[in-house]
């Protein structure tokens, strides 16, 4: 596969993590008790699905610049540091059911959603760029359209945005403090 190709299956995933985002959070503002019924249907299980994302963003960003050969700015680079730790913690917490880590996950996917935010607006924006980035590989760089549209540092957004509300949908069952 060539980076557009896998840009593209990104890509697709990125559409439907984006359209669970808005779903789940339209949900909670115009159907309260859908949103209820939701949040029981998915109990206990946020922190696996919140970790295969963070597994499957982790692994797209490393087919990018080990199998593509693209070199990660600096913004993608922060990013990684606030994806690849989910990549790791989310699952292994998920597997041990331990759910006192959610509180640390969400700080880290706040930070990536905070500077993928900023990437995502330097991008579309690169006025608003200081040039404080390399010139040789600029923040702006645009190194793949996933379905004319997903660029890397957008797939980051959902990604980051996408594990925020798996883990914010979860709730403890019943029984749980």
């Amino acid at each position: 596969m060539d980076a557009s190709q896998v840009a593209d299956v990104l890509g697709t995933l990125a559409t439907f993590g984006a359209l669970v985002v808005v779903g789940l959070v339209g949900l909670r503002a115009v159907a309260p008790a859908t949103f209820r019924w939701m949040q029981g249907m998915l109990a206990g299980t946020g922190a696996t699905l919140a970790g295969a994302v963070a597994v499957v963003a982790t692994l797209g960003s490393l087919w990018f610049s080990e199998g593509a050969h693209f070199t990660p700015c600096e913004l993608c680079w922060y990013q990684r540091i606030a994806m690849y730790p989910l990549a790791v913690i989310l699952p292994m917490a998920a597997w041990r059911g331990y759910r006192a880590i959610r509180p640390y996950a969400f700080v880290l996917a706040g930070i990536g959603i905070a500077i993928s935010s900023w990437h995502n607006l330097i991008e579309t924006n690169p006025d608003l760029s200081s040039g404080g980035c390399d010139p040789n590989n600029p923040c702006t760089l645009r190194w793949v359209e996933g379905l004319g549209f997903w660029t890397i540092p957008r797939m980051a957004l959902v990604s980051f945005a996408l594990v925020i509300a798996l883990l914010a949908v979860d709730r403890p069952h019943p029984e749980e403090p």
